[in-house]
Formats: C-alpha cells, sequence, structure tokens
C-alpha cells in the first residue's frame, strides 16, 4: 500500500464526504418524518431554556440553529447528524495520526469505525447520543495534547474545559469520559509521579464549572427533573437483587455482540492476534484510559445500583476502539491483505444504507411513517375555522405538539405536556387528540 500522506488525507475526506452525502440522502428519500428523538429536540427548541424534562439542552440548541436556517426542511436535520458524526471522525482521524505516527494505519483506525452501527445505522436520527460524538472526540484530542505535551498549553486547557461542558450539556453520561480522563491525570501525578501537577489544569475545571452554572442552576429551580428522568429509564425503582449479577451480564453480552463486526474487520488485516501490554508505554495507557475505563466505569455502575445499560447510551465509547486495536496489532498488520480488508470495509459500507432503506421502506409502523405534515395540515384547518390569527404555542407530549411546532408555518412553541396556566390565560385555544393550540 504505496500511498503518499497526501493521498491518504484524500481518500479520508472522500469517505467522510461519502458518509455525509449518503446517510443524508438515504433517510430523507426514505423516511416520511423525521425520527422520535429529533422531533423532540425541535419542540424543546422552540422554546429554548437551559434544561429539559429529559435531557440538558445541547441537541435542542443545534436543531433550533438549524431551524432557524432551513426551516421545516427534513434533509436538513439528517445533514446536522451526519455533520456531528464527520467532526468526530476527523478528530479521530487527527488523534490517530499523532499517536500512530502512519497515515495509512490512522486512516484504517477511522475506516474500523464502519463496522459499528452506532456510526452509521443510528446516526439519522439526531440526539442526545449524536450530538456528544464530536464533543467526545474534541475532548480525547485535546487531553492528549496535553497528556503528551512537555508544557502544558492555556488554551488546550481551556478547550478541554469548553468541550467537556458542551458534551455534558449534551448527556450526563459523558462524566464517564472525563472522570476516566481525570482518574488518568491523578494517577500519573499523583501515585506513579511520573508528570508534575500544572496549576493549568485547573483551568480546565474552571471553565467546565462555569458553563455548567446556567445548566444547575435550572436544575436547582425544576427539582432535578432530568437527572430523575435518567435515573427512570435505568430501572432503579424496580430493582431487586438479581439485578446485579444479571444486569451486568446482559451489558456485557450486548457490548460484545455490537464489537463483532468490529472484530471481524479487524482480523481481515490481521496475521495473527498476537500483543502484550506494556504499561510502561504511556501511548496504550492513555488509549486504555479513554477506551477501556469508561465502558468498565459504566459496568461498574450496573453491578454497584443492578441498573440497567441502554445499548444506545454507549454511542461515543467506541469512537476510539480502532485506534486501540490498530495500535495493540500495529506490528501484526498485514498490507498485503488490504484488499480484503476493503473488501469487507466496503461490503459494510453500503450494507448499513441498504437495510436502512429497507427497513424504512418495506415496515409501515414506525415514527418515520407518521403523516405529520398532513396532520399539521388538518390542524391548521380546524383552527382557521374559528380565528384568523397565528398559533403561538402547543401543549401535548413532545412527539405529537412536537411535530404540530415543527411542521405549522408559524413555528409555535412548545408548552409542555399541558400548561393550565397557559390555557386559562391565553386569548384564543382549541384542543384535539391530546394536543392543545393557541395564542398567548
Amino acid at each position: 500500500m504505496n500511498v503518499s500522506k497526501r493521498n491518504i488525507n484524500n481518500i479520508f475526506l472522500i469517505f467522510a464526504l461519502s458518509h455525509l452525502i449518503i446517510w443524508t440522502l438515504v433517510p430523507s428519500l426514505t423516511n416520511n418524518n423525521l425520527p422520535l428523538d429529533t422531533i423532540e429536540a425541535l419542540a424543546w427548541g422552540s422554546n429554548l431554556d437551559w434544561g429539559f424534562n429529559k435531557h440538558p439542552p445541547m441537541s435542542a440548541f443545534f436543531s433550533e440553529v438549524f431551524f432557524k436556517i432551513f426551516g421545516p426542511q427534513d434533509w436538513s436535520y439528517y445533514l446536522l447528524s451526519q455533520i456531528f458524526v464527520v467532526i468526530s471522525f476527523y478528530y479521530v482521524f487527527k488523534f490517530s495520526s499523532e499517536i500512530l505516527r502512519d497515515t495509512k494505519l490512522s486512516l484504517i483506525s477511522v475506516l474500523l469505525l464502519v463496522s459499528i452501527y452506532f456510526y452509521n445505522f443510528t446516526t439519522p436520527e439526531f440526539n442526545v447520543n449524536v450530538c456528544q460524538l464530536p464533543f467526545w472526540s474534541l475532548v480525547v484530542y485535546y487531553s492528549w495534547k496535553i497528556y503528551n505535551s512537555k508544557k502544558i498549553s492555556f488554551l488546550d486547557c481551556v478547550l478541554v474545559g469548553l468541550f467537556g461542558a458542551l458534551g455534558f450539556l449534551s448527556k450526563y453520561l459523558f462524566v464517564y469520559l472525563l472522570i476516566s480522563i481525570d482518574l488518568l491525570f491523578i494517577y500519573l501525578i499523583f501515585y506513579k509521579k511520573s508528570k508534575k501537577f500544572d496549576f493549568k489544569y485547573l483551568i480546565t475545571l474552571e471553565v467546565f464549572i462555569v458553563l455548567l452554572i446556567p445548566h444547575l442552576v435550572w436544575l436547582y429551580n425544576n427539582d432535578f427533573i432530568s437527572i430523575l428522568y435518567g435515573l427512570k429509564r435505568t430501572g432503579l425503582e424496580n430493582s431487586i437483587t438479581l439485578n446485579h449479577i444479571n444486569q451486568p451480564l446482559i451489558f456485557l453480552i450486548k457490548q460484545i455482540g455490537i464489537l463483532i463486526p468490529l472484530f471481524f474487520l479487524t482480523w481481515l488485516l490481521i496475521k495473527k492476534f498476537k500483543f502484550k501490554f506494556n504499561f510502561k508505554d504511556k501511548n496504550l495507557i492513555f488509549l486504555i484510559a479513554i477506551n477501556i475505563l469508561p465502558i468498565l466505569l459504566m459496568l461498574l455502575t450496573s453491578i454497584m445500583t443492578g441498573s440497567k445499560i441502554r445499548t444506545m447510551w454507549m454511542t461515543p465509547f467506541y469512537l476510539f476502539f480502532g485506534v486501540l486495536l490498530v495500535y495493540l496489532f500495529k506490528s501484526q498488520v498485514n498490507l498485503k491483505k488490504i484488499k480484503s480488508f476493503l473488501m469487507g470495509f466496503l461490503f459494510l459500507f453500503f450494507l448499513s444504507p441498504m437495510i436502512y432503506s429497507y427497513v424504512s421502506l418495506t415496515q409501515k409502523d414506525k415514527r418515520t411513517d407518521y403523516p405529520g405534515k398532513e396532520i399539521a395540515s388538518e390542524t391548521q384547518s380546524i383552527w382557521n375555522q374559528d380565528f384568523n390569527e397565528e398559533i403561538q404555542f402547543v401543549t401535548g407530549d413532545e412527539w405529537k405538539a412536537g411535530n404540530l411546532s415543527y411542521h405549522l408555518k408559524s413555528r409555535p412553541k412548545w408548552e409542555g405536556y399541558s400548561n393550565d396556566n397557559i390555557l386559562k390565560n391565553s386569548s384564543q385555544f382549541i384542543c384535539i387528540n391530546d394536543v392543545c393550540l393557541g395564542r398567548y
């Protein structure tokens, strides 16, 4: 594989652009309506706040930015999702180029991600999981720069704090990456004493906390509703003793299942699966900290609490698994088998959108088959029979009311599941199928 660095960069660009185009076009052409999580984010975005009943605010913020630019154009939100995915791919590639010091292996480490369905099949749905991806890769990259540099950069510390806060404001589980990186630095500074403490490290924490203050205030004023929602999703309320065993086992089995295609694609390129752990290798220590430690912490959470770890929660956790595998087996990589690897890569690259298209076109009972535009048009007609003014708000669940907020021309604000005060004080309103809409 005699390819120049410039050509490798061009191949990565072609891959990233192809991924973006395919995964924007396929759902745009095969879905009749946006997915549930995207509609929810748009509902929240219509009435932006520092938090919402289920999640912190970043997915709603980015959705609303795109709504301001493109309006109710479904393809734009599939594009938004792919922009987030491609940015994360870029920083994985950038990081791997520095740690592997071989552009060919760096490209392979990114191409391997095609085998993980979190980074293809599930990406059309812009949600809190996808929203984490670029911030996860950015935190890892700039943490690596701090970790690998003899002189700590003030800017790098600021950026880790900034992207760490944005990741946490996307989804609280981002904290597992932040804790893992903190534990790594604590281990090196206070136990191994291979790094010296630098007060610039505190800049990261300061930036992180300052950016979280508005959300923390919102949490306090709203009885920590989004945190309680997350805890409820783990099934802690109904946890029994057996859950401390079976839930972690289920979690491990699911993770192995998710990674089988990745191991297969790696196998196509490896001579023999032989490697040695050298715990004096600082690159390997960092890779273990960002890849294995967050998963172990998640497993430990399940063991200690008996909580259920939902599969999609692990979306960002495997972004750098390709780098880890290539680093572990780099002496065993056989570039003479590159044709087999590329065949496997192309098979998976095109298989995912084909399966997505098939499912989307043949199954007619999905959220993406919901007649959102038609229902909004009918609702507007009913409103117009009694009122001439524009609809300003909707209440009801995020799905039904969120679709109306998205599709109605006036872009009414979503005011929650039910808001008796707004209805009492509104000058005009009607209620249809568990959704109320009106004017303030």
